[in-house]
């Protein structure tokens, strides 16, 4: 037989051979969680029809972002009917710093275990300094969290903290200069791609420290920067953009990234959010 035929012969059932694997073992078989930011208006306008839209793809897992004019009460209600949950609460730093009962009062009722803070006001650009100082803010508010609420504060990477430094960046030193015990971090792999930095790589390097993921692709062509900000139709479903989202998912299975939210910023969610799911069920 000729050699090129049997090198295709090879191919083949090489490639066949990792499908059938895949099917057996696949990376991702859970359902995803979302955040409420993707669903953002539809929520606003409608919340109960919102959740019955995304309890009919599967997801069960929620971070809520924003109470849409509900009490925390009024949505664990909601949730509970449903067989859905609230896994983590994302907030303002402000509010975190100033409202602490309030914020820990909500998270509490909507049974979440964590909090989470995605912007810092006034910190851009960010500096060694404002990291430092960032740091110590972070040290003071997880402690509280964990010992007076019994909750987990978790920081959402936007973007601005991937300034380079020593032979990592500022985020890294965050990271550092943060007590284990009382910071942990949710990374958004989208604002960790788009200044230059290799999620997957993250997430090794840091290992348990990240509990929580925002999984997000950026449309393809896009230039990224340290800027924090896109247009939100640069959100594309996963696996149609940029970023290796499967790289990304083995990392966060081995480093034990306990939850994995969907998030899509951009009007294209009824088609998207599906296409994200079925590309994450395929891995």
């Amino acid at each position: 037989m000729h050699t090129k035929y049997v090198y295709c012969i090879a191919t083949l059932l090489t490639l066949c051979f990792a499908q059938f694997c895949a099917a057996q073992n696949p990376l991702f078989p859970e359902a995803p969680g979302v955040v409420s930011y993707t669903y953002r208006n539809q929520l606003a306008k409608d919340l109960p029809g919102t959740l019955d839209t995304i309890k009919s793809l599967g997801i069960v897992d929620m971070e809520f972002s924003n109470l849409f004019g509900k009490t925390a009460s009024e949505i664990r209600a909601l949730l509970d009917e449903r067989g859905m949950y609230c896994s983590s609460f994302g907030v303002s730093y402000d509010d975190l710093r100033n409202r602490l009962n309030e914020v820990t009062s909500n998270a509490k009722t909507l049974g979440a275990s964590y909090v989470r803070v995605a912007w810092l006001p006034s910190r851009q650009p960010f500096t060694l300094e404002l990291a430092q100082k960032t740091a110590e803010e972070f040290n003071e508010i997880g402690k509280r969290l964990r010992l007076e609420f019994g909750l987990t504060f978790c920081y959402h990477n936007h973007g601005y903290e991937f300034v380079p430094y020593q032979d990592g960046t500022l985020f890294d030193a965050l990271v550092a200069q943060t007590n284990p015990q009382d910071v942990s971090f949710e990374l958004d792999v989208l604002w960790a791609f788009f200044p230059g930095a290799d999620p997957a790589a993250i997430i090794e390097r840091h290992g348990d420290r990240i509990k929580l993921l925002h999984l997000k692709d950026l449309r393809k062509g896009v230039k990224g920067d340290l800027t924090g900000k896109t247009a939100v139709e640069n959100d594309v479903a996963l696996g149609t953009g940029q970023l290796d989202i499967p790289a990304i998912v083995r990392a966060a299975k081995k480093a034990g990234v306990k939850h994995f939210y969907i998030e899509d910023e951009s009007p294209s969610i009824a088609t998207q959010v599906p296409e994200s799911i079925a590309f994450l069920k395929s891995l």
